[in-house]
């Protein structure tokens, strides 16, 4: 059964981000309830503490629906709540007056009137704060902020404050719920520019693939378009010849199957280069994609003097496993590192951050470490290609959390290559290749 941490792991980080504010202002109505209703409650002789209580609770729940209510209106799934925030605006200014009048008018003494004065400003500030998550730009929030600083002043001289008294009060308000503003306008732009960002990197990766498709469609064509051409020419040459029995027609066919076997050849050049992976680009560039989609990656080894079939079938393994790397889980740590020990050459891609959701997509695709099987075309993919170099793939989970693709590729001439790779002779060069950083 998934449990909390299984579900948080599962969330994006956009998403986490919003689940985070969403829960910090429903975690507000809790304070604002312990804060100022339960001191009510404790203070002897007040009257009608148990409604006024019942008033101040009613009032945080009201907070809570109306910032979640305001945050689906950020998010634009909600049409703006417009009725909510002026009953919490009319509902805080209404029992903060209550409670100024019955701090000036109650007998029971210093401790009754702060409770009643604190609780009138708390009410208010969680109030402009629920409110401010409902406008948008800068100067409606500081007019509501200023609004409500001018009317606790105006409640105060009417409630018999001195001026210096209603001053102050009205400053303190101010203060109080100008930082609360601030604080819900900080969180609606950090939430949307959070949003705003993973939407960008999407549309990075996309243009990123169909830019790579408009350049293998220019290839192509300027690889065979003339050919076509030609050949299309030469065989409208060669229909007209034979119909008018001339010996050229077939001397026009032999032409045109010439051109053919050709852009036959010059085809397969362009799609063996165009599949054909470098692994010193590979490498610099999973580092590249790991790191502008905020995770720490480290890689180390050179690819320089390794064999040209070794460096495509390796870096194929980069290619898919950096891919994994941002498809499953939620990694914060990717390392990547090629080791030469024994006539072997050794590729490690580890990370953490693999969750429940991660571990059953990458069983189901890479199925257990050793295994040449499994029910994915991504690795089985790759194994296919290493065993075309006589190489072997390993993949699964290293420990709680951290998922490992190991590669192994025998290098012709190198010490102990006759003898093949195995799992135990690459772990004495490991950590001298380590030490060489790439880029």
């Amino acid at each position: 059964m998934a449990g909390p941490r299984t579900w948080w792991r599962g969330k994006s980080t956009p998403a986490k981000v919003e689940t985070y504010t969403r829960w910090s202002f429903h975690f507000f109505a809790v304070i604002q309830v312990g804060l100022f209703g339960l001191p009510l409650l404790a203070v002897p002789g007040m009257p009608a503490r148990g409604g006024l209580f019942a008033l101040l609770f009613s009032h945080a729940v009201l907070c809570a629906v109306t910032g979640s209510r305001a945050l689906d209106w950020v998010r634009g799934s909600r049409e703006r709540p417009v009725r909510l925030m002026w009953a919490l605006g009319a509902a805080s200014a209404l029992l903060a007056a209550l409670c100024f009048a019955l701090a000036r008018q109650v007998t029971g003494g210093e401790d009754t009137e702060t409770a009643l004065g604190t609780a009138a400003g708390g009410v208010l500030v969680f109030g402009v704060g629920a409110m401010t998550l409902g406008v948008r730009g800068r100067r409606p929030a500081a007019l509501l902020v200023l609004g409500f600083s001018a009317g606790v002043a105006a409640v105060s001289l009417v409630c018999g404050a001195s001026p210096t008294g209603a001053l102050a009060a009205g400053l303190a308000i101010l203060a109080a719920t100008g930082f609360f503003a601030f604080t819900s306008v900080f969180s609606v732009w950090l939430l949307n520019a959070v949003w705003e960002l993973d939407a960008a990197r999407e549309t990075r990766a996309r243009l990123a693939v169909a830019e790579e498709r408009l350049r293998f469609g220019r290839d192509l064509h300027d690889v065979i378009g003339r050919n076509l051409a030609v050949i299309a020419l030469k065989s409208e040459l060669a229909v007209q010849l034979a119909r008018r029995g001339r010996e050229e027609a077939v001397a026009q066919m032999v032409e045109v199957q010439r051109i053919a076997a050709e852009s036959q050849r010059e085809v397969r050049d362009v799609v063996r280069g165009y599949r054909e992976a470098d692994l010193g680009v590979e490498l610099l560039g999973a580092q590249g994609v790991l790191k502008a989609a905020g995770i720490d990656c480290e890689v180390t080894g050179v690819a320089a003097g390794l064999p040209g079939e070794v460096q495509s079938a390796l870096g194929w393994v980069v290619r898919e496993a950096t891919t994994n790397v941002l498809r499953h889980g939620d990694a914060r740590r990717c390392s990547v590192g090629l080791v030469m020990s024994e006539g072997c050459v050794v590729l490690t891609v580890e990370n953490d951050g693999a969750g429940v959701g991660a571990s059953e997509a990458g069983a189901s695709e890479a199925g257990a470490p050793g295994r040449t099987g499994g029910g994915g075309s991504g690795l089985a993919g790759l194994r296919e290609r290493l065993r075309a170099v006589d190489g072997t793939l390993e993949a699964g989970f290293a420990g709680d959390g951290v998922f490992r693709v190991v590669a192994r590729v025998p290098v012709a001439g190198g010490p102990g290559a006759e003898e093949g790779c195995s799992a135990d002779g690459d772990e004495a060069g490991s950590e001298a290749g380590r030490r060489e950083v790439v880029g």
